[in-house]
């Protein structure tokens, strides 16, 4: 059974696998089964990508040092402009343009996933609650969440403008 082929019990439709880029196969299967060469080529494209985008990350970091107690501008910026890099891509590789199979798994996964950095972002906002940088903590926590999640909806509409025309596509 594949993903496609399960229902949800409560409405009856279709379950949408959780990411197709490793849910059953992009590419055309052999008697419904996906090949290990294809899963072993992605898990290495994603790996690959996760190398730049984390070592691009930690570039930013050393570039742009946080000191301790302050607002973690750098990691702020990079998950927000990560997330927002994602909306761009997503639009590009699902809508607009008709891409490998290994370009998702690559930047989306790979090097976005590599770049932005949710884990740091709780790291850096538990070590802010402190009693004197709970405000701080706290603005972080709901900038970093809003920001990010504006960045990628934004994108994603401007994207959606830009390549398809106003109506996104639709008549």
């Amino acid at each position: 059974m594949t993903d496609s082929d399960r229902q949800d019990g409560a409405t009856g439709w279709a379950v949408a696998p959780i990411d197709p880029d490793t849910a059953d196969a992009p590419w055309p299967t052999i008697h419904g089964m996906r090949g290990r060469r294809e899963q072993i080529t992605t898990m290495m494209v994603i790996s690959l990508g996760g190398v730049v985008g984390a070592a691009a990350r930690y570039g930013a970091g050393l570039i742009w040092p946080t000191p301790v107690d302050h607002f973690p501008w750098t990691t702020f910026w990079v998950n927000v402009v990560g997330c927002g890099l994602m909306g761009f891509l997503m639009v590009l590789v699902t809508e607009r343009f008709s891409a490998h199979p290994l370009i998702r798994p690559l930047l989306g996964t790979g090097v976005l996933g590599g770049f932005t950095t949710f884990s740091t972002y709780i790291v850096d906002t538990a070590h802010l609650l402190q009693p004197r940088t709970a405000g701080t903590a706290l603005l972080y926590l709901s900038a970093t969440l809003f920001g990010a999640l504006g960045s990628v909806w934004a994108t994603a509409t401007l994207t959606r403008v830009v390549t398809l025309g106003p109506s996104g596509g639709h008549r």
